[in-house]
């Protein structure tokens, strides 16, 4: 079987070596040393992060990370297991093998893994248009190792399989985020709109976001621009760094027919604490550094925020409670205490400095090192807890910090939590955070209830919700009101 597998693959080698296609005597070999090295798919992985979308630079992200894993399989476990030699090239025209053919073994071809590697990450995150394009390129090169005589076909076929189970496998520790979070039957309406913004009060938080103006306008200056030209006749209150935002978003949905906001999650969360006050519809406008609740169902771009206003599709979703001895507050997202909270605090004190994003990283490598866990009741069991998230609605990811949802309606809450004896183990935590699979720590448990009972201790937990940290004393609920907001989302 063997023997009669190296004939057919020696075979089609010689048919494909002497075929003559115009044109691609000249591209397919320049193709296929620009793929050197992975420059061509790391080229392409930049293009993707600098557009801007999160669904690019996903892409180009598990792409990359696909790379990482399938080319050390085929060039340092597999070509050494293997060691077939290169095909004889006298049936190649000069003009294709212009460069030097490489030396080292020939099976399995790790330019096809690494190819099949990128456009199988782009495929599972990235829409059609992008990913078929890339899946293209994907497929000339590997076609190019063979075509300037460097592989054999059965090489490229084993690297291609590679490739693709290594970028595959990504969706083990990081599961692929689906397009938009789901409504169940009969969770949406229509509503009829104004087309030109009337009754429409959109309270814009500048400070959302990365940064301020300057010479490039942020995400807030972006929203407000187009809000001015798409609805001219929505009211538009700006507020001031100092400004008490609750009190902004009050005001604004007494008046209002619908409500808009646009900064970041915090900002959303007032929003929706109003919106439920005065029981108005909610139009969120992204405009923060994550924008986790607009994304979640689908809204990625003022623009997109915009055309689900003109849709008048009217979703209910559910809002997350946590209610105090002497006050109740609300989640959209997520509420964590222990580690997470203090990443949150620490993130706060650093991001004037350093940015947003370089604070989050240096808030996390510090409090793995040096947080230590909370005592408290859970459930009426004593915990040392070192950290908890607890998620409004089942997220989709195993992660340390998971992001994405498929339902924003189910009623439960999705529960997980570290907990430690006397000895953290914080090598192994960092290892797991880092891994994106927080079951590889021990003490790990997870589980989805409609309700979770903390008893803290006596100074108070410390709590962040939607990214904003509170301290609350005395028992804590957590809880669901289902159903209970009701946002525009796509018509889709």
């Amino acid at each position: 079987m063997l023997r009669r597998l190296g004939r057919a693959d020696r075979w089609a080698f010689d048919r494909v070596a002497a075929a003559h296609l115009p044109g691609l005597e000249y591209v397919l070999p320049r193709l296929s040393r620009f793929a050197d090295n992975g420059v061509l798919w790391f080229t392409t992985a930049g293009v993707l992060g600098l557009a801007g979308r999160p669904a690019l630079r996903r892409a180009a992200l598990r792409g990359a990370i696909g790379i990482a894993v399938a080319s050390p399989a085929v060039n340092i476990i597999g070509k050494h297991a293997f060691r077939r030699k290169r095909p004889v090239v006298d049936l190649v025209p000069p003009i294709r093998i212009r460069w030097k053919l490489p030396t080292s073994h020939a099976f399995p071809s790790g330019h096809s893994a690494s190819a099949a590697a990128f456009a199988t990450g782009v495929a599972l995150e990235a829409p059609a248009a992008v990913a078929a394009p890339v899946a293209a390129t994907a497929a000339a090169v590997a076609f190019a190792r063979v075509y300037t005589g460097a592989h054999y076909p059965g090489d490229v076929l084993a690297g291609v399989g590679i490739g693709a189970l290594a970028a595959a496998g990504t969706r083990v520790v990081w599961p692929p985020r689906p397009p938009a979070a789901r409504i169940g039957p009969g969770g949406a309406e229509e509503v009829r709109v104004d087309a030109e913004g009337r009754g429409i009060v959109a309270v814009v938080n500048a400070g959302s976001g990365d940064g301020s103006s300057g010479v490039l306008p942020t995400a807030a200056d972006t929203a407000i621009g187009l809000l001015e030209r798409e609805l001219p006749e929505a009211e538009i209150v700006r507020l001031d760094p100092d400004d008490d935002v609750d009190k902004a978003t009050g005001e604004a949905a007494a008046r209002a027919e619908v409500l808009a906001v646009v900064g970041g999650d915090g900002t959303v969360n007032a929003g929706a604490r109003a919106a439920l006050r005065h029981d108005v519809p909610l139009l969120v406008v992204p405009g923060g550094t994550f924008d986790h609740f607009s994304r979640a169902y689908g809204i990625e771009s003022p623009a997109d925020a915009i055309a689900a206003y003109r849709s008048g599709r009217l979703g209910r979703v559910d809002v997350g409670s946590v209610q105090g001895p002497e006050e109740e507050q609300f989640f959209l997202n997520t509420a964590s205490f222990g580690a997470y909270a203090e990443i949150v605090d620490r993130r706060e004190r650093l991001e004037r400095r350093i940015g947003k994003w370089p604070a989050l990283a240096v808030a996390a490598v510090r409090t793995l090192h040096r947080s230590e866990p909370v005592e408290l009741d859970v459930d009426g069991h004593r915990r040392r807890v070192w950290l908890a998230f607890v998620g409004n609605c089942v997220y989709g990811s195993p992660g340390a910090a998971p992001t994405w949802r498929s339902r924003l309606d189910d009623g439960r809450l999705d529960i997980r939590m570290v907990t430690t004896g006397r000895r953290v183990p914080r090598a192994r935590a960092v290892l797991a955070v880092l891994a994106g699979h927080l079951p590889l720590m021990p003490g790990y448990r997870a589980w989805r209830a409609g309700g979770l009972e903390l008893w803290p201790p006596a100074g108070g937990l410390r709590l962040a919700r939607d990214g904003e940290v509170s301290t609350m004393a005395g028992t804590v609920r957590f809880g669901k009101h289902p159903r209970a907001l009701a946002v525009f989302c796509p018509a889709g």
